[in-house]
């Protein structure tokens, strides 16, 4: 499994362009692989037969997990090993080394007690010597049946999603049959049960095996899973999707890691307001999409960056990281079924009008699953837009490794305060909106981002936007 980005560690394989058996070539289409930032096909990065398929389509895994085999020298594939048979027989490679049981990412605490086994065999708690027994091996009465030596019960074979729905759940993998190769438990398995309402067997602690008269009874270890309220005829369960659960582990550390605080300045955005309506029907007439406040501010911000680029950085080891390109993140809802943030590139580079239209074209692609790896990369600085949605105060998490990240919030008409050429004031209907900032204050202090906003307002208010359109 491919790195896709700096912060995915897992992908799901959508499709396999290849069979077994089949030639592929080197840089040829190989299989589609899904994260939480893109789609994307991985090409074959040899030449040879494809002998093996050792991770199936809809099926989750780190990155790093072996996938495939190819067989340079184009030989037969080697036979699989039937899960009846009884001689012994090379074990395909596992999809991951052996993981902790039901453990599903590397951050999350490992259960204090085991819960289904993930090896072929189940594990037994210490017992009295016993007198040497024949070469056949004791007969306890274990839930389930050992696989032949040499063979991978592929039931047992778990992805870490797939282990992560178990465990939330409370699901035993031993009461679910699996659909995919060699009987393993997809994902599409386990919601199956969820999506029934099926209560399967509690997952076992420990199996069942006979203890001799007169030895103390084991003590009962505690159980697997956490407490949680049953659920009723009027709870859904809805399973976490890949970008989802990438999103929430993404929003956790970056809260554990940077000093996040929160500032808010008021907008005049009368003057932005102006061009807007003088000049909103010819430039999408030209443009073929609407002139939005997100443009003015990205603009804005960018020239703002230039003054106080210590807000275009990320925290390195014990110091600032300053970076002289501002390349712009951009937030985009995904229809509510996620958040993604392409990145403008070399964003200083680009008037309004440039502006606008790479603003446009990053979401229409990541919103049609177009981007490609570079479209998500180096991002320095992010402005997300809650503003259509008539929204006050938006205090958003900074996207890591950054050290700010700017919210617009909604614009509307406000009677304000206005000085007339004669130098007496007046009561005047302005369009006001709200921009909140939070960054870092490991980085920086709060005098320098007041100032940084403060810059932004006045670039909104002051500069030619007719000359930049």
């Amino acid at each position: 499994m491919p790195q896709l980005g700096e912060t995915v560690t897992e992908g799901t394989i959508t499709k396999w362009f290849k069979a077994v058996g089949d030639t592929v070539a080197r840089d040829e289409p190989l299989f589609e692989v899904s994260t939480d930032k893109v789609d994307s096909e991985v090409p074959s990065p040899a030449d040879g037969v494809l002998t093996a398929i050792l991770v199936e389509e809809g099926d989750t895994v780190d990155v790093g997990v072996a996938l495939a085999v190819i067989d340079g020298d184009g030989s037969a594939p080697p036979p699989a090993a039937p899960a009846g048979e009884a001689t012994p027989a090379p074990s395909p490679p596992p999809p991951a080394a052996s993981p902790p049981p039901l453990a599903a990412l590397p951050d999350e605490p490992v259960p204090a007690a085991p819960s289904a086994p993930v090896s072929a065999s189940p594990p037994r708690p210490p017992a009295p010597p016993a007198p040497p027994a024949p070469a056949s091996p004791p007969a306890p009465s274990a839930p389930t049946v050992a696989a032949p030596p040499g063979v991978v019960d592929q039931s047992k074979v778990l992805s870490p999603v797939v282990r992560r729905l178990l465990a939330d759940h409370g699901l035993d993998p031993g009461s679910i049959p699996g659909t995919g190769l060699g009987g393993r438990i997809t994902r599409a398995d386990v919601e199956a049960v969820i999506e029934r309402g099926a209560t399967p067997s509690p997952v076992p602690s420990m199996p069942s095996v006979p203890v001799p008269p007169g030895s103390p009874s084991p003590t009962a270890p505690p159980p697997a899973t956490a407490d949680v309220r049953p659920l009723g005829d009027r709870d859904e369960v809805v399973p976490f999707t890949n970008i989802r659960r990438r999103t929430a582990e993404h929003m956790v550390r970056s809260k554990a890691t940077s000093a996040h605080t929160l500032m808010v300045k008021e907008i005049d955005y009368e003057r932005v307001e102006q061009v807007r309506r003088i000049h909103g029907e010819r430039f999408r007439e030209e443009e073929g999409f609407t002139l939005t406040y997100l443009p003015f501010v990205a603009r804005a911000t960018v020239e703002a960056l230039a003054e106080y680029p210590h807000l275009n950085a990320s925290v390195g080891d014990d110091a600032l990281v300053v970076h002289h390109d501002v390349n712009l993140g951009i937030a985009v809802d995904l229809d509510n079924q996620g958040l993604i943030v392409p990145v403008v590139h070399r964003a200083e580079e680009l008037n309004l009008r440039g502006m606008a239209r790479r603003i446009r074209d990053v979401a229409d692609r990541a919103r049609t699953k177009r981007l490609s790896l570079d479209d998500i990369s180096g991002g320095t600085f992010s402005i997300t837009n809650a503003g259509p949605f008539g929204t006050l105060i938006t205090g958003a998490i900074i996207n890591q490794p950054q050290v700010a990240i700017l919210s617009t919030d909604g614009v509307s008409r406000k009677p304000v305060v206005v000085e007339l050429p004669d130098g007496t004031e007046s009561i005047g209907i302005h369009s006001m909106g709200l921009i909140a900032m939070n960054f870092d204050h490991r980085a920086v202090d709060g005098a320098y981002v007041a100032r940084f906003l403060a810059r932004v307002s006045a670039i909104l208010d002051d500069r030619d936007w007719v000359g930049e359109l």
